[in-house]
């Protein structure tokens, strides 16, 4: 019973609010104040005579929806993107841990001399194509720029020339080094990674440019969470004939077999071992890519959720708040016609 007196006290007062509402409209219209306009009432705190639509209380509520709605989509696409990287993961780890064999033998033979500077030194920087993969271009970035800083103190006549391979490299890059960008490369994981395509671009890079000594900072992979910055030097075929390189390598104890020269076997022996570099290089830098990306996007996914409770919590609470104010209402309403 009581509901139901509720209910009819409840029309009741919305009738006599329908009909003051159009009465004031009507004044308001004849006197051409803002009485006339279908807001029809005046916000009462603090905003003067701004007007606010009935209803107000829900328009909040409805806001609070719409980005509810657009977090649940982002974490769907953010989880989605987890599981991608993760599939891919596996797949790229295996060849990177496979290649690891191919360049071996070339330290081996060579060593790695970070010391040995040349008068023309080419930084070969491995990024990404693609973002929402953490730090790990910007830390490619930070070294490759480190290097030309350090050549840069060995005074005039160093020269230091970048070759970029991926657009967060070049991105970064060009805004303070674009005359010193010799070549840069893109779009190289639109087909799996394989030796043919890294021995096209360890050909275009000798083609292209003149070095001394070849710097190529990628990211190593070292687990799903954690990568290693690596720099991994290479010497032209005139570096490795010097005696500086001969210490390091003892070239002299090897014997040299068949009509080949000793230089043109060091000009073949420095492609495959460039080639052989990037071929590593860019498998660790695709693997680090992957499991940097999985993190990213687990971190990613598990913040928007965390958002998505405190807009669902808010959500609830002003709705509950506006349907017992609704409640006060038309039962004081009611009270107040039956008195």
């Amino acid at each position: 019973m009581a509901t139901g007196a509720a209910r009819r006290g409840g029309s009741r007062l919305a009738k006599q609010f329908a009909e003051k509402l159009t009465l004031s409209s009507s004044v308001g219209a004849q006197n051409g104040g803002a009485m006339g306009s279908p807001w029809g009432v005046q916000s009462g705190v603090g905003a003067g005579n701004e007007l606010i639509p009935f209803g107000v209380r829900y328009a909040s509520n409805q806001a609070v929806r719409n980005r509810m709605r657009s977090v649940k989509n982002i974490q769907k696409i953010t989880m989605a993107m987890k599981m991608v990287a993760a599939s891919k993961l596996r797949t790229v780890q295996v060849k990177a841990e496979n290649s690891r064999g191919l360049f071996q033998p070339f330290t081996a033979l060579l060593g790695d001399a970070p010391a040995v500077m040349g008068n023309k030194t080419l930084v070969v920087t491995l990024s990404t194509d693609k973002g929402l993969c953490g730090g790990i271009n910007s830390t490619v970035v930070k070294y490759s720029r480190s290097l030309l800083k350090l050549n840069q103190l060995n005074g005039e006549g160093h020269d230091t020339k970048f070759v970029i391979v991926g657009d967060k490299g070049k991105a970064q890059l060009q805004r303070e080094y674009k005359k010193l960008i010799s070549t840069y490369i893109t779009e190289t994981q639109k087909v799996s990674i394989n030796f043919t395509q890294c021995a096209m671009i360890a050909d275009e890079i000798i083609k292209s440019s003149e070095y001394d000594v070849i710097k190529v900072v990628y990211n190593k992979f070292n687990s799903a969470v954690s990568f290693l910055p690596t720099v991994a030097t290479l010497l032209s075929p005139e570096t490795l004939a010097g005696e500086e390189a001969q210490k390091i390598g003892n070239l002299e104890s090897y014997e040299t077999e068949g009509a080949e020269t000793q230089g043109e076997v060091l000009q073949n022996l420095a492609e495959f071992q460039l080639a052989s570099v990037l071929y590593n290089a860019m498998l660790e830098n695709a693997t680090s890519e992957m499991g940097a990306r999985m993190s990213a996007m687990d971190s990613s996914t598990r913040n928007a959720g965390e958002v998505l409770d405190r807009l669902t919590l808010s959500y609830n609470r002003s709705r509950q708040a506006s349907i017992t104010t609704e409640l006060i209402e038309i039962i004081s309403g009611a009270a107040a016609l039956e008195g």
